[in-house]
């Protein structure tokens, strides 16, 4: 049996589970954690969610089609749920689905595997959690063409439609459920930046394609740095995206070189991001609204390689003219950090970090055991997927997990303890340092961020750093003191029978 169809099988069977005994489900992926988090979220929730029409269980969550928008303050109020009950809203359209792309309504799974997450690793009380799915329809023409298929059967609404949706979906939340964090997911890369822009200010919210992927990558870089002894303000960042996740990646480093010392266009200057068509230049067509602040004066690149198959400058000749101390990738193109470039990478820096994010596993641009191998063992490592621990020449290499969850269960409880009125940049830098804190990369062999076996105490120490980092900014409601450890600790729910009482 291949390990994607047996880890489909085994998420069949936690979601039955699930559905069965939620108080066993929880106690049984808290407990095993490293073993479980892939099964119930990445990288086998993105199978069951290309499947979800086709094996269709049991529903779990809310669904809002953007062809009955009248509907969707009945349908939410249909939970059950007062005013006060809500504490946490996962909310998808299904758009960009890990880097596996658009999967309409089957995007439901997602929202509910980072619920589960937040249960599993920060304990939010799952009784006070939604998961929504926001059905604008689908651009897969294997989902319109199936009679299976659950969700509408038409292609995705134009924007004026869309947003109206969307308004009117948050207008509802937010007044049914005033003091709800609002967490997006797997957005489109224009719909996800524009709805962050339009609502961030306004209400409780987080984009964690965005932000959180941000927030983590920040906490390897600064794991990395601390490792490399090379300080932030002098290493030289390339970043390989295709998407939201790689820009939301390059703003949360932008800041942190700015906080280090560096002018907005100095840090701006130190970062070079390539999406699917090359290094990102002035001269460049089709760029995004939010790649503008990357793109290089066409008088930087002059004389530069090009390679017209991708339409503009490769990675290769980036990585050979920039010679970068850091390497992202979220491009879901797998072994795109090909030998040459991870050798390049590698001569010119003592300890290279090498952060291959794209998921599911299939898509890494490379494999833990090649990036030590192509580095001497020098490379420090993370990858977006779960990697066991590679033996290189004697010395055993724990590979380090960038995954979303050592942030957003712990930001999601800090905030909700704190009574944040917003989700600001001070609370998202406070998380990664609050992260790469938990681990020191510097033991051979150790890795740059905590393992997913500490996620429970990782979750407690980023809602710390949270929760102070609002009341620093003046957007917290209720005091945060010397006890705001404690008050996190009593806050987090934990899976256990009620007693039975005999009447």
């Amino acid at each position: 049996m291949n390990s994607r169809r047996s880890g489909r099988i085994k998420h069949v069977y936690l979601s039955a589970l699930h559905d069965r005994n939620e108080v066993l489900f929880y106690r049984l992926i808290g407990d095993h954690l490293a073993e479980m988090l892939p099964i119930v979220y990445t990288p086998t929730v993105g199978t069951a969610i290309e499947r979800y029409s086709f094996e269709y269980r049991r529903p779990r969550g809310i669904y809002l089609s953007a062809d009955t928008p009248e509907d969707i303050e009945r349908s939410l109020r249909a939970s059950g749920l007062g005013s006060d009950d809500v504490d946490l809203i996962v909310a998808t359209d299904g758009g960009a689905i890990l880097g596996i792309g658009d999967w309409g309504v089957g995007g439901i799974d997602i929202a509910v595997g980072k619920l589960a997450v937040y249960t599993a690793a920060a304990g939010i009380d799952p009784h006070r959690t939604l998961a929504v799915m926001l059905d604008a329809g689908t651009n897969r023409e294997e989902l319109l063409d199936s009679p299976l298929y659950l969700g509408t059967h038409h292609k995705r609404v134009d924007r004026e439609t869309y947003d109206s949706f969307i308004d009117a979906f948050v207008g509802a939340a937010t007044t049914l459920f005033p003091t709800a964090l609002l967490h997006w997911e797997d957005f489109g890369p224009a719909n996800a930046r524009r709805i962050l822009e339009r609502y961030r200010e306004k209400v409780l919210t987080f984009n964690d394609d965005i932000q959180g992927t941000g927030a983590v990558n920040l906490a390897a870089g600064l794991s990395g740095v601390a490792a490399s002894s090379l300080p932030l303000r002098e290493h030289r960042i390339v970043v390989f995206a295709d998407g939201t996740a790689g820009i939301g990646i390059a703003d949360q480093l932008r800041d942190a070189l700015i906080a280090g010392g560096l002018s907005p266009e100095q840090a701006t200057a130190r970062i070079w991001a390539l999406d699917r068509h090359g290094l990102l230049t002035e001269n460049q067509t089709g760029t995004r609204d939010f790649q503008l602040r990357y793109t290089r004066p066409s008088s930087d690149v002059e004389g530069w390689q090009h390679d017209h198959t991708v339409g503009g400058i490769p990675l290769a000749a980036v990585v050979a003219r920039v010679r970068p101390t850091i390497l992202i990738g979220t491009s879901g193109q797998s072994d795109a950090f090909t030998e040459d470039i991870v050798r390049t990478t590698a001569t010119h820096v003592d300890r290279p970090i090498i952060l291959p994010m794209s998921n599911p596993t299939r898509l890494a641009e490379a494999v833990p055991s090649d990036l030590l191998a192509w580095s001497e063992g020098r490379a420090l490592i993370a990858t977006g997927s779960p990697f066991g621990p590679v033996d290189h020449e004697g010395v055993v290499y724990q590979v380090a997990q960038a995954n979303n969850a050592l942030v957003f269960p712990g930001l999601g409880l800090g905030a909700l303890v704190a009574g944040a009125d917003r989700v600001t940049d001070t609370m998202l830098t406070a998380a990664a340092h609050a992260v790469a804190a938990q681990t020191d990369a510097t033991t051979a062999g150790a890795p740059i961020l905590p393992l997913i076996t500490q996620l429970h105490e990782t979750s407690v120490a980023v809602a710390i750093a949270v929760a102070q980092a609002a009341a620093d900014d003046g957007v917290a409601r209720t005091a945060v003191d010397e006890r705001i450890e404690e008050r996190i600790r009593a806050a987090m729910w934990h899976p256990s029978y009620r007693p039975v009482t005999a009447v």
